[in-house]
């Protein structure tokens, strides 16, 4: 039987360099899984690849220079 390592959401956002809440956002976002556990989540240190190669930041917004 293989070992799991499970994570908390603040050991998750070390291990990708982000803040808590943007592990929070992409459970919410169903991109990252992960498990409820009780008031906490989570998540399986191998389903950080799925998100480890993401965009980082907002996209960009319209360039609006057509305006007067």
């Amino acid at each position: 039987m293989a070992k799991q390592n499970l994570l908390t959401t603040k050991q998750a956002a070390e291990i990708l360099g982000v803040h808590q809440s943007r592990i929070y956002a992409l459970i919410d976002s169903q991109r990252l899984p992960a498990t409820r556990f009780g008031k906490s989540w989570i998540i399986e240190e191998s389903d950080l690849q799925l998100v480890a190669e993401r965009k980082t930041g907002r996209p960009k917004k319209a360039d609006n220079t057509d305006e007067k």
